[in-house]
């Protein structure tokens, strides 16, 4: 549980701070763009750009992990036939967009600009090829030059927005002359993709090293077990991420007005992004929590360690959501105020994620039981509640409605997944205390929307107080600061 803890600090650091330093970009963007409708373009990208690199990966990243695990064969072929594989699926997808680029721009609603879709097909091409390096690291269990190569892409991406969005506009109105030969002043939100294809070159650029490591070879045979068990996650991955981005796909399409829509979406995308922290959790804790899963399946105890995993990552979740939700007041200032009006979805955004999370923990029964197709089978319930949700509440509710659409989703497939995992994985997960627990947030989310009075001083002090009642019950009950990661040390005496 301690290497689990550190090895999830570190990529946390990763992670955390990397999504934490893109989360700076939405009020860059929400103060820059010229309306909501801008952001609104770039979260419906982003949301298609998601989904297709969950295709491009085709379950690869997960099925190394299990292959390169597996008693019994020699797994010296696992890393380089992946690497061979994802290399020339990802520039077969590059070559049929360049050829179909017409089409597809329309068909998304962007005929006038289709080096926006072009843009993105060859950052999603390297993406997808990047995972596998990525993956490989993590499974050599060098998290530190992970979070190097992460936070690089992404500091590249921020300084190249910066010096898009606000450098060049100043530059240009004082000497226009001087940057003629490359910067469009009306081009304005054409630059965000064009920030994140630089970043994304520059950090596949970097993971060459890491990509050729090991000596080439290809075993197809190897490449046909791998992608047996693959596929399914293929499915499995698609309707998930589809549950993640279908209402910004959707969205422009479920109202009348599709400018109004496009706004909107604007406001429902970055307000979503406030409550990324939760996220940036959930993925630190999977980037650590994969690897250890397959790994830790020798050991005999290794039911109780993911039933002890669920617990930590249950009270750990709910402190962020605490803090998000009793601060909110002071968060919302990161982003413009003409999109306050979306900042209602952040509790219902926020618990979602902690279910999304759960979800995950207890996907491990169908992993490493082999029974991948049942992930699927899951995710597709979660899509179709999604959907029909989204179609009844969002022109009723607007962004709640999307909201609560995916509450609802992950709500049911954290239900299903758990009785299903008790029936072909059986786990004693501690549901009596996670219970307790979430018992305790919702009383305490309660009192803090209960007991508000004039003086704002006066509001965060007692919701400071009440975050320091769940604090003390964690330590007191679960959670001892002896066992945490690096600190721990300092609270031994």
């Amino acid at each position: 549980m301690k290497t689990l803890a550190k090895e999830t600090a570190i990529y946390g650091l990763s992670s955390i701070l990397g999504k934490f330093l893109n989360w700076c970009l939405v009020p860059l963007y929400t103060y820059v763009l010229t309306s909501s409708a801008d952001y609104g373009v770039v979260a419906n990208l982003y949301a298609w750009t998601a989904l297709l690199l969950v295709i491009l990966t085709y379950g690869m990243e997960t099925g190394l992990f299990r292959f390169l695990n597996k008693e019994g064969r020699d797994n010296s072929a696992v890393y380089p036939t992946t690497i061979i594989c994802l290399f020339v699926s990802s520039m077969t997808f590059v070559a049929l967009c360049a050829g179909s680029l017409n089409g597809i721009s329309t068909a998304l609603g962007y005929p006038d600009h289709q080096e926006y879709v072009m843009m993105l097909a060859v950052v999603v091409a390297m993406d997808a090829f990047d995972s596998i390096p990525f993956a490989y690291l993590r499974y050599k269990k060098r998290p530190i030059k992970f979070a190097v190569l992460k936070l690089f892409m992404i500091l590249v991406n921020i300084v190249m927005n910066i010096f898009f969005l606000v450098i060049c506009p100043r530059i240009h109105e004082s000497n226009p002359d001087a940057i003629a030969w490359f910067y469009n002043p009306n081009y304005g939100v054409g630059y965000v993709f064009v920030a994140n294809l630089i970043s994304t070159t520059a950090v596949t650029l970097a993971l060459i090293p890491v990509a050729l490591e090991e000596k080439l070879k290809f075993d197809l045979h190897l490449l046909e077990d791998m992608l047996k068990y693959s596929f399914p996650l293929l499915a499995l991955g698609v309707v998930g991420i589809m549950n993640q981005t279908i209402d910004k796909i959707l969205y422009p399409f479920l109202l009348e007005d599709t400018a109004e829509a496009t706004a909107q979406l604007g406001i429902y995308g970055a307000c979503f992004k406030v409550a990324m922290v939760m996220m940036m959790f959930t993925q630190a804790f999977r980037y650590a929590y994969e690897p250890f899963v397959f790994a830790k399946n020798k050991d005999k105890d290794s039911k109780n360690v993911y039933a002890d995993s669920m617990k930590y990552y249950v009270i750990s979740s709910l402190l962020i959501c605490l803090g998000m939700i009793f601060y909110l007041d002071i968060i919302k200032f990161l982003i413009h105020e003409s999109y306050w009006s979306g900042l209602v979805i952040i509790p219902v955004v926020l618990l979602s994620y902690l279910f999304q999370g759960v979800y995950f923990n207890l996907s491990l029964w169908y992993k490493l039981t082999d029974k991948t197709y049942f992930g699927a089978i899951m995710s597709a319930i979660g899509f179709v509640i999604n959907v029909i949700l989204l179609i009844v509440l969002v022109p009723l509710m607007g962004f709640m409605g999307a909201a609560l659409a995916s509450l609802a989703a992950y709500t049911v497939m954290m239900i299903v997944s758990y009785f299903l995992g008790n029936k072909y994985f059986p786990i004693d997960y501690p549901l009596l205390s996670m219970a307790k627990y979430l018992l305790i947030a919702a009383v305490l989310v309660g009192i803090s929307y209960l007991v508000v009075t004039p003086w704002a001083w006066l509001n965060y002090l007692i919701r400071t107080i009440l975050l320091g009642i769940y604090l003390v019950y964690t330590v007191k009950t679960d959670f001892s600061l002896v066992n945490l990661p690096i600190i721990g040390k300092y609270f031994k005496k």
